[in-house]
């Protein structure tokens, strides 16, 4: 039993090692650019600025006990979340949309993919807890249009569930959730036109497949339009708990 330990140990290590060495010769041939900045990362191994890091403001409480949003008076809930009944249980997000629109932006548009790496890291730090609370089967990325994913060639948010659910160890599910409607930018839509312009939005893609508890990984959580409509086509799949994480929280 012993020698079966410390075989595990020195593959586990040499595998390390070799992760690292790696690591090392793609950032030497591919430097991290600063989520932040977007310039090169002048310290070596890091993936932020030192200086840019306190630039991003993470969401601390209190905070909206059904979506996440810094509260700015008394009272459990946001001014979205009073008197309206979501699809889904709960949510979290890591920062504020103020601090990082810029870098999701560029993360989304700019073919920053490589950002994924340090958000995935951060939000597994910080929100951990809340996944340990949640146990969910699976991450679940809010999907794409098959479109929009060729013409952007990645989907941010299967970035961003790739890199916390390795972390966590918690499977990713990809292509239980699929984008049937190729739906207009949300971005200028008050609350009723969002809602329409998502109505039969998504359809499951994975009949199969029983799940009963899961995350779903978006980029921007505004006003849980997206996240109440793949909350309810979830729901409609035997889908009996539905929570998200967010990379930022905007509005409230």
């Amino acid at each position: 039993m012993g020698i079966k330990i410390l075989t595990k140990t020195r593959i586990k290590s040499k595998k390390w090692k070799m992760n690292k060495v790696y690591e090392c010769l793609l950032q030497m041939l591919f430097p991290r650019r600063c989520p932040v900045c977007d310039k090169i990362v002048p310290q070596f191994g890091e993936k932020i600025c030192l200086t840019c890091m306190e630039k991003l403001e993470l969401l601390t409480p209190p905070w909206c006990m059904k979506c996440g949003k810094k509260l700015m008076g008394e009272g459990e809930y946001c001014r979205d979340c009073e008197g309206k009944d979501h699809d889904y249980v709960r949510g979290r997000a890591l920062y504020t949309y103020e601090s990082v629109s810029l870098a999701i932006y560029r993360f989304k548009y700019g073919g920053r993919r490589e950002y994924a790496d340090f958000f995935g890291e951060q939000a597994a730090m910080y929100l951990e807890d809340f996944v340990r609370r949640v146990e969910p089967e699976v991450l679940i990325p809010i999907p794409l249009h098959r479109k929009r994913k060729a013409a952007r060639g990645y989907n941010q948010a299967e970035l961003l569930a790739s890199a916390i659910g390795s972390r966590l160890e918690v499977p990713v599910c990809k292509g239980f959730l699929l984008r049937e409607k190729n739906t207009s930018p949300l971005k200028y839509q008050n609350p009723q036109e969002r809602q329409n312009n998502l109505k039969k939005a998504f359809i499951i893609g994975q009949n199969d497949v029983k799940l009963k508890k899961v995350i779903l990984i978006d980029d921007i959580y505004t006003t849980g339009s997206t996240v109440d409509e793949a909350a309810r086509t979830l729901k409609a799949a035997g889908v009996e708990q539905i929570y998200f994480i967010a990379l930022a929280c905007g509005g409230g």
